[in-house]
């Protein structure tokens, strides 16, 4: 069997830390045992200390604890391992909390006004970069704890269902979720490309084709073998630039129309 996945990442990495973050790797199988009240404390407290744009703090999380709302959202999904997940949250951009704010200090202010900006699409963006880099931090925590996590791009497959479920008030927009729990497997390392191919110095580099193959030829010949001789014998055999191929016109996974959903929410798009 060949490995894609670098052996001595362990004893690569100058501290736990980095460690931690070479290793990570997506959790989809997860032992029934609850998560402690200390850790599930100390993993929220993680995430209010990530960075958050001009301290607006635009982004909140709804911890999930009511089976028939995880069954839903795992249904909506189509991934049936969320409701396995001791601990599964849908963070959100958040706009809500701060525009009642504003309106407790002026009640006479006009959320309509062009000038108010809590609604624009910078505004909307920040919000959803703040609820990633909360997100990110809870799940570095949660690795460096000993537990599993799998992030869940898979809950926008229909947001105005999402949105419905968990009753979000305008303003408020869902980014993505996080299943934590205690690993039932251990999967091999995901590989990642060349770092020339995905990270320049000064400006964006285009390659030319021939560059192209050159830099991603081994990538591909890891990638299809990772499919093919670690994940499981039946899984689609392609390289990485068939399957970015598949899915550039694919209708796999298709999701709704973000656009008109976040406008449904408040947020005008067009500023």
């Amino acid at each position: 069997m060949h490995s894609c996945a670098p052996t001595d990442l362990r004893g690569a990495a100058p501290n736990e830390t980095i460690r931690v973050l070479l290793e990570r790797r997506s959790i989809r199988a997860f032992s029934p045992d609850p998560i402690d009240p200390a850790s599930v404390q100390s993993l929220e407290s993680a995430a209010q200390h990530a960075a958050t744009s001009r301290y607006f703090n635009e982004w909140s999380a709804i911890r999930v604890t009511d089976p028939k709302i995880a069954q839903a959202i795992a249904q909506e999904a189509g991934q049936d391992y969320i409701v396995q997940a001791p601990l599964l949250y849908i963070f959100l951009a958040d706009q809500r909390r701060n525009a009642d704010l504003v309106a407790a200090e002026n009640p006479d202010a006009d959320m309509d006004a062009d000038s108010f900006n809590l609604n624009s699409s910078y505004v909307f963006l920040q919000s959803e970069n703040d609820a990633v880099l909360a997100l990110h931090a809870m799940e570095t925590a949660a690795y460096s704890l000993g537990l599993g996590c799998v992030i869940l791009g898979s809950v926008l497959n229909d947001p105005d269902e999402l949105i419905e479920l968990l009753q979000l008030p305008k303003l408020v927009y869902p980014v993505l979720g996080l299943a934590i729990g205690k690993p039932a497997q251990g999967p091999a390392l995901k590989p990642r490309m060349p770092r020339p191919a995905q990270i320049f110095e000064n400006s964006y580099r285009r390659p030319s084709e021939d560059e192209i193959g050159e830099a991603l030829s081994d990538f591909d010949e890891t990638v299809f073998r990772y499919y093919r001789d670690i994940r499981h014998m039946d899984a689609p055999r392609k390289t990485f630039r068939q399957i970015i191929a598949d899915k550039a016109f694919g209708q796999e996974n298709a999701h709704h129309p973000m656009a008109p959903s976040i406008e449904r929410q408040g947020f005008d798009w067009t500023r």
